[in-house]
């Protein structure tokens, strides 16, 4: 039997829970599973629900917005494998995780591509039987290798763009074309410890903590909505290459983990911030 997961993003009310609830019933559908929210400042409400059973979909959509406020944003997808694309540069570290984790069927997702902008990592990419496409930024203005690298996306149609260690800056013309759809992942030393050798520049301040943040992309550098963090401990014993290694572990399991809450649905966007579900 199909599954869908339906989203529902609006003002609290009281007897939101009974009134979906209510519709679902009447439409012979059964609830697996189910989770909400309510933002406590601003009052907002978020429900995921995830559905199985024959559905009208048309049908379903009009008879929950006639007992929802009328400014609610409601999604409803079959729950399927989500299909994306992969950017990135010269380090495979995080690439390398998400491969695996592919073909060993962990990530549910079909990877469509991965674009790099050196050819470093296509014998890697292509172990896995997916294509990869080099677009080089060699003596090329930025706004013209984005429009390469959008046209090239824009033919898989993806539903996530995944920035593995992708070491462009990405202008507010691309995030345009693809809004909430591109994932990134850093160190978390940003705006600490900027620029090259971030881990050198932490060994000598000292850090005790090491983390990894991944986000939504946004117009603004690194300040999208934050849909998973970890960190691990180090101390003075640690070498620099010590706190990269560390560094480079966390990152991948951030990323996986962000990616998977994003395959899942499970990501509200509410203002700079996220709701998981």
């Amino acid at each position: 039997m199909k599954e869908y997961i339906l989203l529902i993003d609006t003002s609290d009310a009281k007897g939101l829970v009974y009134n979906v609830s209510k519709v679902l019933f009447a439409n012979n559908l059964n609830i697996e599973q189910n989770s909400e929210y309510v933002e406590p400042d601003s009052k907002k409400f978020f429900m995921r629900t995830i559905i199985s059973g024959e559905i009208h979909k048309d049908l379903l959509l009009k008879e929950l917005r006639e007992i929802l406020p009328k400014e609610s944003q409601i999604t409803l997808h079959e729950r399927l494998k989500k299909d994306i694309v992969i950017l990135a540069t010269k380090e495979s570290h995080v690439l390398g995780d998400l491969l695996i984790r592919y073909i060993d069927g962990e990530l549910n997702a079909n990877i469509k591509a991965v674009i790099g902008n050196h050819e470093y990592l296509r014998d890697l990419v292509e172990k896995f039987n997916i294509p990869f496409y080099c677009i080089s930024a060699e003596d090329m203005e930025r706004e013209t290798h984005e429009e390469l690298v959008i046209k090239q996306i824009k033919e898989f149609n993806p539903d996530l763009i995944v920035l593995a260690k992708y070491m462009r800056i990405l202008t507010p013309g691309f995030v345009k074309h693809f809004p909430k759809k591109v994932l990134n992942i850093h160190h978390s030393f940003l705006p600490a410890f900027i620029g090259a050798n971030p881990y050198k520049q932490a060994h000598h301040r000292g850090v005790k903590i090491i983390g990894a943040t991944a986000h939504y992309v946004t117009d603004d550098l690194d300040e999208g909505p934050i849909i998973f963090q970890d960190i691990v401990r180090v101390d003075h014993n640690y070498t620099w290459q010590d706190m990269r290694r560390a560094g480079r572990n966390v990152e991948k399991v951030v990323l996986s983990n962000a990616l998977e809450l994003l395959l899942e649905e499970k990501v509200f966007v509410h203002g700079n911030k996220t709701v998981i579900l």
